[in-house]
This record gives structure tokens, sequence and C-alpha cells, in this order.
């Protein structure tokens, strides 16, 4: 798997917005990507000493179509961990 292939988006949400006064960031990856490929992405895109990395499998939210119920699809969150001192700033506003 290519490195630009590992992350898909940013996560910005009220949850993830309070982890980044602890220097974690969260983003959603590909299904099939571990934690080392995450940790490369995200040093060599964002320039950044990642610390660790955590993994989060997110099951798709059941929805109500009519009569039927309909499952989302499900993906993956990935929460990096940044060296003391480091900050990502597409998170930060530029």
């Amino acid at each position: 798997m290519q490195l630009f292939e590992v992350i898909r988006r940013p996560l910005v949400t009220e949850k993830n917005t309070a982890l980044q006064v602890q220097g974690k960031y969260a983003f959603e990856v590909a299904r099939e990507a571990n934690k080392n490929q995450v940790k490369e992405a995200v040093e060599k895109s964002f320039k950044v000493s990642v610390t660790a990395v955590n993994m989060i499998s997110v099951r798709g939210r059941e929805r109500r179509v009519g009569r039927r119920m309909v499952t989302g699809s499900s993906w993956k969150k990935a929460v990096v961990t940044l060296k003391t001192g480091d900050k990502i700033q597409i998170f930060e506003g530029v």
C-alpha cells in the first residue's frame, strides 16, 4: 500500500479537537492499514515525530430506509500521538 493511500482524511470533531491539547490527532485511514504504515505516512506527510498510534475499527451505523434497515460501511480510525512540541498545521487552521 502506498503512503498516499493510507490516510483518507483528518477527523475534526469536538472530541478530537479536545485531544489536540494532549498532542493527539485523529484520521480516517484505509481498512487494510496497520500502525506502522500510519506512523510512516503521518511522519512523511506532515514532517512531525509520531510516538504512538492507536487504531479503532468503527462499525457502520444502521439507518432506516422506509421499512428496512440499511447498514452503512465500516471504517477505521487512527489516533496519532505526536512528540511534545510538534503540531499538525492542517488542524490548527493556518
